[in-house]
């Protein structure tokens, strides 16, 4: 019998509109079968922030050669700061056979949709 592989299921809207309670609401219940999947980002670690827990903290270099070797599920740069969904990281998950959650912006949901079309896509307007 083939293990079951996990789901994929990306919520999105426009900032401000209420992803993280979504979000929050959702992980309130222990849910083993259920992850979070952590971004990769180049900004700097703020106070308590783990490597691997809160986000995956890259240089600048190592970043943009994620991009160049498509290692990224979807990226964006905000302020001066890349983030973007390591490609690695959902693929492992999901073939772990649990399933992962992400909470991105519009146009990062667009660029997921475009590779992984068999996720489930959640869009909350305001």
């Amino acid at each position: 019998m083939m293990a079951r592989k996990g789901l994929l299921i990306v919520l999105s809207g426009p900032s401000g509109v209420g992803k993280g309670t979504v979000r929050a609401a959702i992980f309130a219940k222990d849910n083993q079968e259920f992850v979070y999947s952590v971004s990769a980002t180049t900004r700097k670690p703020r106070p308590g922030e783990v490597d691997g827990k809160d986000y995956f903290f890259k240089s600048r270099e190592e970043f943009e050669e994620m991009i160049a070797n498509k290692k990224l599920l979807e990226y964006a740069e905000y302020v001066g700061n890349y983030y973007g969904t390591p490609l690695d990281y959902v693929q492992e998950t999901l073939n772990k056979g649990k399933d992962v959650f992400l909470e991105i912006e519009v146009q990062g949901a667009l660029q997921v949709r475009e590779a992984m079309p068999d996720g489930v896509f959640i869009f909350l307007t305001p």
